[in-house]
């Protein structure tokens, strides 16, 4: 599907792009044409990242920025200084974010403001700074919003600040993608569901028992793979999507369908069994 020019003479930004599924993006957009920019608040992981991706684009270039994406006027300068690296910037991917588990009741309001302060701060602050850049220049361009399958429809209990935060992502996803559309600005939203990467799962994962619940939840019987992850954000980055925009795709293996009303049955026994006793209920001696 993809070629090593599909996302050619683009210069993309990725916040918190130094590791987990942002360092994934910026590898798979290097080995299709992007020359990419990362930023996070930890330079030592931004350097090894940038050391990967170039491993991965060969000729792309490449470059981090320091920054904490809360501070706005460190973005604006960041915006500043990819341009003199780069010439433009046409495209940010708002992948920074924070999470933890906790009880909401026994939240504090400096741990609740440090989680929305990142993903939907810091979600604005990037995209209003970039809107602003394109429209000075009046320059097409994307931008693609991580937010989770439950920042629309069914929060979730226990991150209560990651759910308010990326439900907030969503709605400004949605609202600028009607405002910006005339002027060229796409922006989408992608909503996974569990993919392993080592920060969040430290703190979201917190053993093998944890885990095996967390897996009996997915349809699909497994996890999400990074480079499934990276493949749809290519499309939706890439010229290949120019007349989608305001969408929200889901990623999750079928994990959101288990608010059915009877899907938890298939937890209650093995399918063979369930055959049994549907057929019992309907009087079907076959």
């Amino acid at each position: 599907m993809f070629t090593d020019d599909t996302l050619e003479d683009q210069t993309i930004l990725i916040t918190g792009g130094g590791s987990g599924l942002g360092l994934a993006m910026a590898k798979q957009f290097a080995a299709v044409g992007s020359n990419i920019a990362i930023c996070g608040r930890t330079e030592s992981k931004l350097e090894e990242a940038v050391d990967e991706i170039r491993a991965t684009g060969g000729h792309r270039q490449v470059a981090y920025y320091v920054a904490d994406v809360r501070k706005y006027e460190r973005i604006q300068e960041v915006f500043g200084e990819i341009e003199e690296d780069f010439g433009e910037i046409s495209g940010l991917v708002n992948n920074a974010a924070g999470n933890f588990l906790s009880a909401s009741e026994d939240l504090t309001p400096g741990g609740f403001k440090a989680v929305v302060d990142i993903v939907l701060h810091g979600s604005f602050n990037c995209t209003h700074i970039f809107g602003n850049y394109l429209l000075d220049k009046q320059q097409e361009g994307n931008i693609l919003n991580m937010v989770t399958t439950y920042s629309e429809s069914t929060g979730s209990a226990f991150v209560l600040p990651s759910a308010c935060g990326k439900a907030g992502v969503l709605a400004m996803t949605r609202s600028l993608a009607y405002e910006w559309a005339d002027y060229g600005i796409r922006l989408n939203a992608i909503a996974p569901g569990p993919f392993p990467t080592k920060g969040a799962w430290e703190r979201l994962v917190p053993d093998e028992n944890f885990e095996e619940r967390f897996l009996s939840k997915i349809p699909a019987r497994r996890y999400g793979d990074k480079q499934e992850l990276a493949n749809l954000a290519t499309f939706l980055m890439s010229d290949m999507a120019p007349y989608i925009t305001g969408e929200c795709v889901v990623i999750d293996g079928g994990e959101r369908l288990a608010a059915g009303q009877f899907n938890f049955l298939d937890k209650v026994a093995p399918k063979d069994e369930l055959k049994d006793f549907f057929a019992m209920i309907k009087g079907d001696d076959s």
